[in-house]
């Protein structure tokens, strides 16, 4: 792998940190003002499916390509390309809407799936990255900025509607916003991350190891990660219908219930580094996937307003530290740690996309309550497959291997 300048960890960390808040900001600048961008383009339902379908072709062409070009390319273009989409996509949104034109706002969307699903699949393996040299839980708090770039972007987005600020220029300051804490963060993000060069490939083509996706541990850690990334996109996509038509909350209250989701989603992950430091990985996920579960319960067959809020915050504890500790668990199972992190990060970005949607056509028929054991189901499964998840010692063979080809490295950034 191409040994990177020397940039300390920490300067990492608060760029990794930085990178991590722009999506979460956006997003949330994006979904709190979907009302405002209908009236704009003046669509029916049916016709904001289909602009709304930008985002998901978007976000499945940026999921595919990430993993391969990690290896071929290293963390940082991938993360400048998926970031920068990401900032280009909100003015694309805004001037789409603005002119009434769903082609160009779906198009707008289209850059800011590709931008979000590519990007943070490489900053997932540049996180690892850090963790691994750093010894010490950092990825739930990579998350954290994630969840609290939602809260800050959806008091924002509410307070904008509120005051009837009109919704162009608002995303317009946000991409702007974006592109300084981009251009900041840039700076700290080394060169090679997650590269495998022509050599290193040459020579696994010599000493031919079975592919990844058959080492069963992984497969379990990957089951863990859609389990806890489809409990997590439950909530943001369907949390405030659910409160509004499965338990009678007014739209208001059924809005500030999804920011309870968000705020406890970001405590969970903010405070979550030295539990599992203390208790362990795969204990924190196993008590992660039962309170996930106990709130999806709670929601789904208990009809009661004050139990529904409570099982709300169990709900967003639980699934906090899934995805992250899975991601983490998935780099240390074993070599290759960038294409493990890869392949889990795609698996669990792919139960973002895919399951929510699926949500949507079971609501259909039973109602949204009732489509919660999904969820329920998986995060129980995630329970019984956290021991999977537990940390494991390298081989001498690796230890070997990462002192010949990666020990420089690791100097060159500490």
């Amino acid at each position: 792998m191409t040994s990177s300048p020397t940039i300390s960890l920490r300067r990492r960390r608060f760029a990794l940190y930085a990178l991590f808040l722009l999506p979460g900001l956006s997003m949330s600048a994006w979904v709190t003002r979907t009302p405002a961008v209908r009236d704009l383009l003046d669509a029916s339902t049916a016709q904001m499916g289909l602009v709304l379908f930008g985002l998901s072709i978007g976000s499945m062409l940026g999921i595919l390509s990430s993993g391969p070009l990690v290896m071929r390319l290293g963390t940082r273009p991938v993360v400048l390309a998926g970031s920068t989409l990401v900032v280009v996509a909100l003015p694309t949104i805004a001037l789409g809407a603005s002119m009434g034109q769903p082609l160009l706002t779906a198009f707008g969307l289209a850059l800011f799936g590709g931008g979000m699903g590519g990007g943070e699949v490489a900053m997932n393996v540049e996180g690892a990255d850090v963790e691994r040299l750093g010894g010490r839980s950092f990825l739930p708090s990579l998350h954290g900025c994630f969840s609290l770039g939602t809260v800050i972007g959806a008091v924002l987005g509410i307070l904008a509607n509120g005051a009837g600020f009109p919704v162009v220029p608002h995303l317009v300051a946000t991409a702007a916003v974006g592109a300084g804490l981009l251009l900041w963060a840039m700076r700290a993000i080394p060169t090679g991350t997650g590269r495998v060069t022509a050599a290193e490939r040459a020579a696994q083509a010599a000493t031919p190891r079975p592919a990844i996706w058959k080492d069963l541990r992984l497969v379990c850690i990957g089951g863990v990660v859609l389990a806890m990334a489809l409990a997590e996109g439950t909530a943001n996509d369907w949390l405030p219908l659910i409160m509004v038509d499965g338990h009678g909350f007014g739209a208001t209250m059924g809005s500030l219930v999804f920011a309870l989701f968000a705020a406890s989603m970001t405590i969970g992950r903010f405070s979550g580094g030295p539990i599992v430091e203390r208790v362990g990985r795969s204990r924190v996920l196993l008590v992660s996937a039962l309170f996930a579960a106990t709130g999806l319960a709670l929601i789904a067959y208990v009809d009661s307003q004050v139990v529904a809020v409570v099982a709300v915050v169990l709900w967003g504890l639980g699934a906090s530290l899934g995805f992250p500790l899975a991601l983490s668990a998935a780099g240390d199972s074993g070599p290759d740690s960038a294409a493990r992190v890869a392949l889990a990060s795609v698996i669990g970005y792919l139960a973002f996309l895919v399951g929510p949607p699926t949500l949507g056509f079971l609501g259909e028929e039973i109602g949204l309550r009732g489509a919660l054991v999904v969820p329920l189901v998986v995060a129980l499964l995630a329970a019984v497959l956290s021991p999977a998840t537990a940390s494991r010692r390298p081989t001498e063979e690796e230890q070997l291997g990462t002192a010949e080809a990666g020990g420089g490295s690791a100097a060159s950034v500490l």
